[in-house]
């Protein structure tokens, strides 16, 4: 085996250990020919994109107990009437998405809308509500799952905050792996997770209705202490759409199929709004039979369950851990430790982690039209080894694990930031459908797909009025409630995303190449260069040789005169060598560097603003991290201030040191090996091989 053979294999050996743990960690890199096949049939698509709608059943109907508990348990039977009001604006909404998805298939989803029909500014209000959503849905989501999880296994709640941060950092490897295979993984437990709370409401109501047992939540003998006893008029109404808004978080993440059309499989459209109406049927029907048992089985909440919650007219205390509605109803129907208890316990902290996959497929593809649209980094619109959009899932898992330890992993205090960019998007979404069937009604002479527009349109309309009014509510009862911290967020991701497209626009308008003649395309009369001199040595005569082969019209060598005995000992040298360059050299009273040669091509501009300055540096080429910190700084404030030099060209001449050469190792096997496709087809010599046998 010779030399080349055996340096080949040294490289396929070292590339092989170092690209083996991420594709453990994420899989094989794919084609982006193979894209098609990551789309997902509507099996897959319910869990991975209705997830959170599904799995917010979990925690909403707690959140509507625990406002109306202000009010005492006298205020508990408002709940089935809050229900019936989720459901028409669950249906309402859920409707008006249907038309959004056939509309407008692209995925830019509420974006696209309000952006195509209101203007841009609309259109980054959307996209700002959506983006500070998504970050909410995976705390809230994570969050709630800990306590779920919580109340089987106590390390869990006693360590909330560690124990969430550690099923972020599991969703995100799972959802760099791409959409299509953590889709599968998260279909199971989100299937499991339904069918057993339909059978908890199945069989609650057939013990309920058929044998009359009496089922006691754990909580029933329990009272409650309430903040404000018997309250009326104004109060009691605002107590009321306080728990209705507290309630609308069943409705969080219906957005997200119109978002993720593209993901679908053909016909796109139509399977994503058979998954939008399966997924309204199911969580309407789940969070009604989950009021009803909680009212049926006397179910207690408290918002400060250690001082408000008595029993035997003592404080609970604040030791006492409050579980969530649907683990006290799950005791009262099957029995603590039963089997379906523990099941459907497992699946309901399981779907909450999964639910967080909702925002994990919208924020980065929501991300990635952003960056295409030059609102947010253009890294963002570019698809990783799993052709995910592993930058947009990078960046969310930061920003909702810094946001879990903000708050603790408390998502009774991270519900009340929630809500508000979701009607936001779905007010403004709406409008602007409406806006889209008007536009094209003007111009449709066609009879019946005009009749198709106008009931398209009715229901739009309906859904914008219904659901801006209760964005109203929503600030009005959550604003001093944590609501103001969400808008503060909508603020500054539009301002930042703002100021992106704003330099993008500029460099845009700066680099734009002209019709006519410019000073960028005239070609300069002279060329004068001037290489950088403090020593000869190896890497000085080769930038000297280079500048030479250049035939500029002028060359000379230029020092800074720092020591003058070296100085002195150069002038010597170069005379004594015969080298045919002039040297100049520059006076440096204050032992300055930079600044005269900064100054001195400067001149060079000035007395000839048609002639370009080529300044040529030497530099050494380093093979370890700590040499750089060693060699080149000079060299490299140098070209950082020339960089900002109108009119000056700066040339490096790099001169390799020895210990380069595990630099060019590294660059060598990066080169083979980290080129699309290159995991899957093996060194040059396999590939070579294996094009040679397809041609035969």
């Amino acid at each position: 085996m010779g030399e080349p053979a055996i340096e080949r294999l040294r490289s396929t050996v070292v590339s092989k250990l170092t690209d083996v743990p991420k594709r453990i960690l994420i899989g094989r890199a794919l084609r982006s020919d193979r894209l098609g096949e990551t789309l997902l049939p509507k099996r897959i698509a319910l869990p991975v994109f209705a997830s959170d709608p599904l799995s917010s059943v979990a925690y909403a109907p707690g959140e509507v107990l625990l406002v109306l508990s202000i009010a005492g348990v006298t205020a508990y039977h408002f709940s089935p009437w809050i229900a019936v009001a989720v459901v028409v604006l669950m249906f309402t909404v859920v409707a008006s998405y249907r038309q959004n998805v056939h509309a407008y298939p692209s995925g830019g989803g509420d974006y696209e809308v309000a952006n195509t029909n209101l203007g841009p500014r609309a259109g980054l209000t959307v996209a700002s509500a959506l983006l500070v959503d998504y970050v909410l849905t995976v705390a809230v989501s994570i969050s709630s799952g800990i306590e779920n999880l919580g109340s089987a296994i106590p390390f869990v709640v006693e360590h909330k905050v560690l124990c969430a941060i550690g099923v972020i950092v599991l969703l995100t490897l799972m959802n760099l792996r791409g959409v299509k295979e953590s889709g599968s993984l998260f279909a199971i437990p989100t299937y499991v997770f339904v069918a057993g709370v339909f059978t908890m409401i199945a069989w609650g109501a057939f013990r309920g209705l058929v044998l009359d047992d009496t089922m006691r939540a754990p909580t029933a003998d329990y009272v409650i202490k309430p903040e404000h006893q018997g309250l009326a008029g104004f109060a009691l109404v605002f107590l009321l759409l306080r728990a209705f808004s507290s309630g609308c978080a069943a409705l969080t993440g219906v957005e997200a199929i119109s978002n993720g059309v593209p993901a679908f499989r053909k016909p796109k459209s139509k399977n994503a709004a058979t998954t939008l109406a399966m997924m309204g049927l199911l969580a309407v029907t789940m969070f009604c039979g989950i009021i009803a048992l909680a009212a049926a089985t006397d179910v207690r909440m408290a918002e400060n369950p250690g001082r408000d919650l008595f029993h035997n007219g003592v404080p609970l205390g604040g030791d006492y851990v409050q579980n969530p509605v649907i683990s006290q109803v799950a005791e009262a129907v099957f029995g603590k430790g039963s089997f379906l208890f523990i099941v459907l316990a497992a699946a309901t902290a399981l779907v909450l982690f999964l639910a967080a996959n909702t925002a994990y497929n919208g924020f980065p593809l929501l991300g990635s039209i952003l960056a295409q649209d030059r609102y947010l980094p253009r890294q963002l619109h570019t698809r990783g080894d799993r052709l995910a959009f592993s930058n947009g899932i990078v960046l969310l898992a930061g920003a909702a694990g810094l946001l879990v330890g903000i708050y603790g992993a408390d998502s009774t205090r991270l519900i009340q930031l929630y809500i508000v960019g979701v009607f936001v998007s779905f007010t403004l979404s709406q409008t602007g459908m409406v806006r889209h069937w008007n536009r094209h009604l003007a111009t449709e002479q066609d009879q019946a797909k005009r009749r198709h527009m106008i009931r398209s349109r009715a229901i739009n309309a309906f859904g914008a009025f219904f659901t801006g009014l209760v964005l109203v509510v929503v600030l009005v009862t959550k604003f001093t409630h944590g609501a103001w911290v969400a808008l503060l967020g909508m603020v500054i991701f539009y301002a930042t995303m703002t100021a992106i497209r704003k330099h993008y626009d500029r460099v845009a308008e700066e680099i734009a190449a002209p019709e006519g003649p410019s000073d960028d395309s005239v070609r300069p009369s002279r060329i004068h260069s001037v290489v950088l001199i403090s020593k000869i040595h190896r890497p000085t005569l080769r930038a000297l040789a280079y500048a030479k082969l250049m035939r500029s019209d002028s060359l000379e060598a230029l020092s800074v005169n720092v020591d003058p005995a070296e100085t002195k000992a150069l002038r010597e040298e170069w005379e004594r060598r015969g080298i045919d360059v002039p040297l100049k050299v520059l006076d440096s009273p204050y032992r300055e560097i930079t600044r005269p040669i900064i100054e001195y091509v400067k001149g060079l501009r000035k007395e000839s603003p048609r002639d370009a300055v080529s300044v040529i540096i030497p530099e050494y080429v380093v093979g370890h991290w700590y040499e750089h910190l060693l060699h080149n700084q000079s060299a490299l404030r140098l070209k950082g201030r020339l960089l900002f030099t109108p009119g000056i060209m700066v040339t490096s001449v790099p001169y390799q040191l020895q210990s380069s050469e595990a630099a060019k190792k590294r660059a060598r096997r990066q080169q083979e090996w980290n080129a699309p496709g290159s995991v899957r087809r093996g060194p040059a010599q396999v590939r070579s091989k294996e094009s040679t046998e397809h041609k035969s």
